[in-house]
């Protein structure tokens, strides 16, 4: 099995050839390597052909939950005939356990689990163990525990036809495998029973399910079916079940953590004991007697994870098992926005077990609970084969690392290659030398790749400089000359109060203008760029959520406020990551208003040029005319009717009489559909939609944040009205 590259573009621009350099790179043995690409270079595109040409398995990592979905969608499109899998957290909602000694305050742990997520997620670790051509999309949560891999795969079940088994036998392997059966209720992860036939909902197929059929201890037939319509789709030889779990446990290991976690528990006690914390020792045996009853009788507790050491028999203080224990070896690692994801990845141990430290010392948890942690960063870089940085603007980290070229890796800001100390060295694109100047070769390779052409022939933005002076009054006049071209503009301040006290003066003057800060909630966040881009308000201001990840090809201007505070948000990357959003519109504008030139603006202004004068060359060699990129802006999360004038008149319309529990259908069938195709904003709209009508508020009211109109119901409404 190996990845088999589907798309009908090829290489343009300086694709090929950083194509060739990366390949030369880890085929010479390199460890590190760095692709660095301007925004709408095709990077994505770059790193498929990367992964043809290595046929490894891969594990693509992005910083959050929507440019990981964005990346699963493009993975899917270049390997269809590939195992492209999605793996991120499969919580909707996560209130993690907490104590706050302060206030005497318990915070159990509260979650939702997303069912869609979670099945992608066990597809991820089978097609692991079962294939080579794997490609897995995840999130910074692959870094987090899960079940031994050797424990997951010794509990699949493979059945074969004519294999003799007692019905008995294997539905007690079902129930090992965490299935649950249900006679009545047969959905994913569970199994049900009609004589001599066993029915199973795998927990990783989505739409089918499989049938067992037995001739005495024998099994005569395995065919797949419909579960909703019961038609069968086709018979099979063969058949592996997957755990219904990430986290299953053989029972013989289960009756060893019991006594492990139980001598733990012993030993907690006495020594809360010694030290005259009474209230700490009957607290943790209390817990704990607990959770060992409930393991005892149902296999599993709530917090189970807390105990995944001694169910896993891993020595205290080791590593645990990650999705990253699931992949071979030699394995190729892809870091997407590296200078994002990487400062990710390393702050997560430190957060988790701070945390956790005080559950332990407080008496609600065992301290075998610190070892359910993700892994810090030592740990994960010594786990991947080969990695490649993807970004914009590579970090000192990424640029080291990949100068180097060594089998491990550089933690600090200072480098040694051979006997040689050297100063930290940046790439030609962030110094403005030619390419020839700064070639680092191994043995045939070259360790960081450029990619600045744009096929589309879009030049960077121009950057212009203007004092600060009159920066309010000079915002004004260029978001009117934006705004009657029909083009959209951004604007960057430094806090939120800022953003907020500048929205409602533009909004004043006569502008249509929104803000965009962290305290605005997730779905609410997608919306408002969504009608950013429809044009239902011309411009935005934001603090540092205008950076990587936006694709916003409306935006021709970037306005950049007090541009000469030196700091995180207007540091260089900052600089050059909000500089690209106004990268996708040929008119493309970046104003900085600033009285000192900062190293920052310095190396922004740079980079621009080279980069331009790189395109510039390009398009007059190969004749091309920049244009704007078009783009469909996306079906609002909302609704794309007016909202609660059409609610109104679509009830008056069907005379206050529908069938709500139609609508309530539709609208579960739709939010099924929605999860399905990675919309989750979406689909926790539709949620939110049917608890409102569940609530017999008929439709919804629009909130005054969330305005969440009702389209889907009150399209159900008017058909109804229409027929009758």
């Amino acid at each position: 099995m190996s990845f088999v590259l589907s798309s009908r573009f090829r290489p343009r621009g300086d694709q090929q050839a950083a194509i060739d350099q990366l390949v030369r790179s880890m085929q010479a043995g390199n460890r590190h390597q760095t692709l660095l690409g301007v925004t709408g270079s095709g990077k994505t595109f770059t790193a498929a052909n990367v992964v043809a040409a290595m046929n490894k398995p891969t594990l693509v990592i992005s910083h959050n939950k929507t440019l990981a979905a964005q990346l699963f969608s493009e993975f899917k499109q270049f390997f269809p005939n590939n195992a492209v899998e999605y793996f991120v957290s499969y919580f909707d909602y996560y209130q993690p356990e907490a104590y706050i000694p302060r206030t005497d305050t318990y915070i159990e742990k509260d979650s939702s689990i997303n069912e869609e997520i979670e099945r992608l997620r066990l597809s991820a670790t089978s097609s692991l163990l079962s294939r080579k051509d794997v490609l897995v999309v995840a999130s910074v949560s692959c870094i987090y525990g899960l079940g031994s891999p050797e424990d997951y795969a010794n509990m699949v079940c493979v059945v074969n036809k004519e294999q003799t088994i007692s019905r008995e036998l294997l539905l007690a392997k079902l129930v090992d495998m965490l299935y649950e059966r249900n006679d009545v209720a047969f959905t994913r992860g569970r199994f049900r029973v009609r004589g001599d036939v066993v029915e199973i909902f795998p927990a990783t197929y989505d739409e089918e399910a499989i049938r067992i059929e037995f001739f005495g201890d024998e099994i005569d037939m395995i065919s797949r079916f419909d579960p909703l319509t019961g038609q069968v789709l086709g018979v099979v030889d063969r058949i592996a079940v997957y755990p219904a779990k990430q986290f299953v446990t053989p029972h013989d290991k289960m009756q060893r953590a019991l006594r492990a976690i139980r001598e733990e528990l012993d030993e907690r006690v006495r020594w809360f004991e010694s030290q005259a914390k009474f209230l700490e020792a009957q607290r943790i045996k209390v817990r704990t007697d607990f959770d060992l009853e409930m393991m005892q009788e149902m296999g599993f507790c709530n917090g189970i994870e807390n105990y995944s050491r001694h169910l896993s028999a891993r020595p205290a203080g080791s590593r645990p098992y990650t999705l990253l224990d699931f992949f071979p070896r030699n394995f190729l690692l892809v870091v997407d926005e590296s200078h994002a994801t990487i400062p990710q990845i390393g702050g997560m141990y430190e957060g988790d077990r701070s945390r956790k430290t005080v559950l332990v010392e407080y008496g609600f948890r065992l301290p075998s609970a610190l070892d359910n942690r993700p892994l810090n960063f030592p740990e994960f870089m010594d786990t991947p084969g080969q990695i490649l940085y993807i970004s914009a603007t590579p970090a000192e980290f990424e640029v080291q690392n990949s100068i180097a070229g060594n089998t491990g890796y550089i933690p600090h800001s200072r480098t040694r290659i051979g006997q040689e100390e050297t100063e930290p060295v940046l790439v030609p694109m962030l110094t403005g030398r030619t390419s020839a100047e700064f070639d680092v070769y191994t043995p045939g390779s070259r360790l960081i790749a450029q990619q600045i052409i744009r096929p589309t022939g879009l030049l960077d933005p121009k950057i212009t400089l203007r004092p600060l002076k009159r920066q309010i009054d000079e915002t004004i006049e260029l978001c009117r000359q934006r705004t009657e071209k029909m083009e959209r503009v951004l604007i960057t301040t430094l806090t939120k109060r800022t953003a907020e006290d500048l929205t409602d003066y533009l909004r004043d003057v006569g502008l249509k203008v929104r803000y965009l800060h962290s305290e605005i909630d997730a779905i609410e966040r997608v919306e408002i760029l969504r009608s950013l881009r429809a044009g239902d308000f011309d411009i935005l201001v934001g603090i540092n959520l205008l950076r990587e990840g936006l694709d916003l090809p409306e935006v021709s201007l970037v306005c950049i406020l007090d541009a000469d505070k030196e700091g995180f948000l207007r540091s260089q990357t900052s600089l050059i990551q909000t500089a690209g959003r106004a990268a996708r519109h040929v008119n493309g504008e970046v104003v900085l208003f600033a009285d000192l030139l900062t190293d920052s603006i310095q190396k922004l202004i740079s980079i621009t040029e080279y980069r331009r004068s790189r395109q510039i060359e390009y398009n007059l060699k190969n004749n091309i005319t920049p244009t704007s990129v078009k783009r469909a802006v996306q079906e609002s999360l909302h609704a794309v009717l007016k909202g609660k004038q059409i609610e109104e008149s679509v009830i008056r319309e069907s005379g206050g009489d529908f069938n709500l529990t139609e609508a309530m259908r539709e609208l579960e069938e739709e939010m099924q559909i929605a999860a399905a195709n990675l919309e989750y904003e979406r689909a926790a709209l539709l949620r939110d939609q049917i608890v409102a009508l569940k609530k017999g508020t008929g439709i919804a009211k629009i909130e005054p944040k969330k305005r969440l109109i009702k389209y889907s119901t009150a399209r159900a409404v008017r058909s109804r009205s229409r027929k009758r």
